[in-house]
């Protein structure tokens, strides 16, 4: 299957129905893929905590993105990870909430954030938590989601293993000054998940914080496939297998001497 990750820019300064626009425009693009990946919070950028109020928005089916991403599903014929969005939920919170939709436009998936960053602060104080795991299951397999700072909680994405996943997504909105840690954490989690990670960020800076970029798609035994060199607005597309899953995990079987 081919899966192409769009490190898209977020900048401040482009308004937010423009960047809608051209990201779903960026989707378009992408027909004869079939998986396409969006990062987090790329209608506001991940660090702008001050406009999260602003741009919050319901989900299915009148939110604004919903709409865009359904269309853009659909015009190309792709399942889409359309990132995250701010949600403001029917009783007034706010959520960090991934959305994933088939190739006819419906919405198959959602994943409310679970860890919020800011230690107190920013998204964390701003932000409801989530509190269930989701996966969704598509023609060639089952994906886990999960979003940034999820990455460096592994008992996620035991979880997520647990419910079937063999490929897990992860758009994020990582800062540059912790790239480092983005690229170890993200093949940490493919080699010990022993599952394809797909592990998309956002280029360009939020509220003054440069991203890290770096997108990458990882195999199970945690080998890079395809990588954005840097923190400029890429597409990055790889062809992966998930049979190589079953094949990583029988022939190295790991997971069968988990004790807790």
């Amino acid at each position: 299957m081919n899966v192409t990750l769009l490190q898209m820019r977020v900048d401040q300064d482009e308004p937010v129905d423009s960047r809608r626009s051209r990201a779903a425009s960026l989707v378009r693009d992408q027909a004869g893929a079939d998986l396409v990946v969006l990062p987090e919070l790329w209608t506001v950028g991940a660090f702008a905590f001050d406009d999260f109020p602003a741009v919050a928005e319901p989900v299915a089916p009148d939110g604004p993105t919903t709409a865009a991403m359904a269309g853009a599903a659909r015009d190309a014929g792709v399942w889409l990870h359309a990132g995250s969005v701010v949600e403001r939920a029917p009783g007034g919170e706010l959520f960090n909430t991934s959305l994933v939709f088939s190739p006819d436009g419906a919405l198959a998936a959602l994943y409310r954030k679970i860890h919020r960053f800011g230690f107190d602060r920013g998204e964390a104080a701003l932000m409801s938590a989530g509190t269930e795991p989701a996966t969704v299951a598509f023609p060639a397999g089952k994906l886990g989601l999960a979003t940034c700072y999820d990455l460096r909680f592994p008992e996620l994405f035991r979880a997520l293993v647990d419910a079937g996943a063999q490929a897990l997504v992860v758009p994020a909105g990582w800062p540059a000054r912790r790239a480092e840690h983005w690229s170890l954490l993200a093949r940490a989690r493919a080699v010990e998940s022993q599952c394809y990670m797909l592990a998309c960020c956002t280029a360009g800076s939020h509220a003054d914080v440069p991203q890290a970029g770096r997108s990458a798609v990882i195999d199970p035994w945690g080998e890079v496939v395809a990588e954005a060199p840097d923190a400029e607005e890429r597409v990055v597309s790889a062809e992966i297998d998930l049979g190589q899953v079953a094949e990583v995990r029988e022939s190295f079987p790991v997971l069968k001497d988990r004790v807790l």
